[in-house]
């Protein structure tokens, strides 16, 4: 038996630079309406802070109008980094969204700052923690959206009960390792930390424990994908990303920039170097090329789900590239896998 690939989206809500962050919104919720249409699983949504070109900071609230705006695809984070806000917090917030959009709502949670260490500090984080805590608030976290339990005094209302789905992110083997040993599903972040996919991969799969969540290991991967009518025209958009990372190591806002002919003007070797390892699991090209890549991808990791990171400069230019990888991914068979459950 085989089923085929399922593909999902996350969206950054990348800004254009001096554009208001409502035009970058609307893009959002244009590009979730189609890919509905187009048969993806879910519509993801990241969590920045502080970083000039990225309109993506209110992540649950984004969730919520871009769940408003559709009607069957599913719509969550990408994820809410949980150290950030308190567990009680964010139960209640997608204990609402569970209410207003029944079975559509996914939790995708992160141990990361998703900025740096003056809105650590904004946010009201202590400067010195690592993230060892993550395991203790995503059992609080749990708690909270779990079945009510004898004796607890703090109540989530909404979203005690509320079940959401949780999937732990990650780009190293921290959040593997946990969501293995939690039995719950697992998004590895190739699109900006690929060096490590292969082991986490490995790591979630042989120690992953069955739970009342999930019986078998499910293995998700985002990676940057751009899907057009030849190679050469793909690696031209591809520039757009490209210079995206060259700009956030030089500390430089990240707004979308127009294409380029070449990038060698652009960069430093270091930089190139650089940009390149960041962006080394990306596939660029045509149809062919993109199926190739995907087929390769998905078997060498034994990936369940593959989630698209598609960032254009030109809207009509995200359309095509998203509604081509659904094509794509339509023939692309990949063994059976149990579905995740309620």
């Amino acid at each position: 038996m085989s089923n085929r690939l399922a593909v999902s989206v996350l969206d950054l809500v990348g800004m254009r630079a001096g554009e208001p962050a409502g035009k970058a919104i609307a893009r959002s919720v244009d590009l979730a309406r189609h890919v509905e249409q187009w048969g993806y699983k879910r519509y993801w949504l990241a969590e920045h802070h502080a970083i000039s070109g990225l309109a993506c900071s209110a992540t649950s609230v984004l969730i919520g109008h871009v769940a408003g705006a559709t009607k069957t695809i599913r719509v969550g984070s990408g994820g809410v980094m949980l150290p950030n806000h308190a567990p009680l917090v964010v139960a209640e917030q997608f204990g609402t969204l569970e209410a207003m959009y029944p079975g559509r709502i996914d939790l995708g949670l992160g141990r990361a700052p998703g900025g740096d260490f003056h809105t650590m500090r904004a946010l009201r984080r202590d400067l010195r923690q690592t993230g060892d805590d993550f395991p203790a608030l995503l059992e609080e976290l749990q708690t909270y959206l779990g079945p009510e339990k004898p004796g607890q005094v703090v109540r989530a209302i909404p979203g005690q009960g509320a079940n959401v789905p949780i999937t732990l992110l990650g780009s190293s083997d921290f959040s593997a390792r946990l969501a293995a040993t939690r039995g719950l599903p697992f998004a590895f972040a190739a699109h900006f930390a690929p060096e490590h996919l292969y082991a986490a991969a490995q790591l979630y799969r042989e120690n992953f424990k069955p739970s009342e969540v999930l019986r078998e290991p499910y293995l998700m991967v985002a990676v940057q994908v751009i899907a057009t009518e030849t190679d050469s025209a793909a690696r031209r958009l591809f520039t757009t990303p490209q210079q995206r990372f060259l700009r956030l190591i030089r500390n430089q806002p990240v707004e979308l920039l127009p294409p380029v002919d070449s990038m060698e003007p652009l960069w430093q070797d270091w930089e190139r170097e650089a940009v390149e390892n960041k962006l080394s699991a990306a596939i660029v090209g045509s149809d062919a090329t993109v199926k190739t890549g995907l087929e390769k991808l998905v078997g060498q990791i034994e990936a369940n789900e593959v989630i698209v990171v598609t960032d254009t400069y030109e809207h009509a230019d995200r359309l095509q590239s998203y509604q081509r990888v659904a094509g794509i991914a339509a023939l692309i068979e990949v063994k059976p896998t149990v579905a995740l459950e309620a």
